[in-house]
């Protein structure tokens, strides 16, 4: 089974065209992982869902931690969320569809989601704990596992993104990346097991 082609819809390619544009290689690769991994879990886990919708959600959901889109006041998810809302109103996506897409990546810093109530937010949460500190990337094949870091390698990934966390902590001490930062998240980002053959 394909977990790495995109869906064909105009929305989709305009949002790779988006993070092509605005974010460094190792976060697009970050975001296409956390494609893969959602696509993946999803089968393995029988877990419908609207895969454009996950699609955009996956590469967009960092897009506040560059620098043309970071907010100075609200926690980059939630920066990230009034973005992609901005982005889905120009693909023309109707307002109950913009608004799933701003809450699926403003909860991907949240609380976990059971996938019964929203799967898409669910498959997100799962894709990005695995791909930044490793949770549950075991229950990945290790075959899968080398064809993702092989086909998006991850390029210095760990110091980059635990540095633009760190970042965001230091100027907005009450969001969710300052409470991971203050947690043993740093330890368990450094420890993921998809770095492990790099060092």
């Amino acid at each position: 089974m394909d977990f790495f082609t995109a869906p064909d819809s105009r929305a989709a390619a305009a949002a790779l065209e988006v993070c092509q544009e605005y974010t460094e290689p190792w976060l697009l690769h970050h975001s296409l992982r956390a494609h893969a991994w959602a696509k993946a879990y999803a089968a393995q886990e029988d877990i419908a869902h609207d895969g454009e919708l996950l699609y955009v959600a996956a590469l967009l959901h960092d897009l506040a931690l560059t620098a043309p889109f970071d907010s100075h006041e609200l926690p980059f998810e939630e920066a990230g969320g009034h973005l992609a809302w901005v982005f889905a109103a120009g693909a023309g996506w109707g307002r109950a569809r913009r608004k799933r897409l701003a809450e699926v990546i403003v909860l991907h810093m949240g609380d976990d989601v059971p996938a019964e109530d929203d799967p898409e937010g669910h498959l997100l949460q799962v894709a990005v704990s695995a791909d930044v500190s490793g949770s549950r990337v075991g229950e990945f094949t290790p075959e899968f596992r080398a064809e993702v870091v092989e086909r998006y390698p991850r390029l210095g990934f760990v110091e980059a993104f635990t540095a633009r966390f760190a970042d965001q902590a230091a100027r907005k001490p009450g969001c969710a990346a300052a409470g991971l930062v203050a947690s043993d998240w740093p330890r368990r980002v450094r420890e993921n097991p998809l770095d492990l053959p790099a060092r």
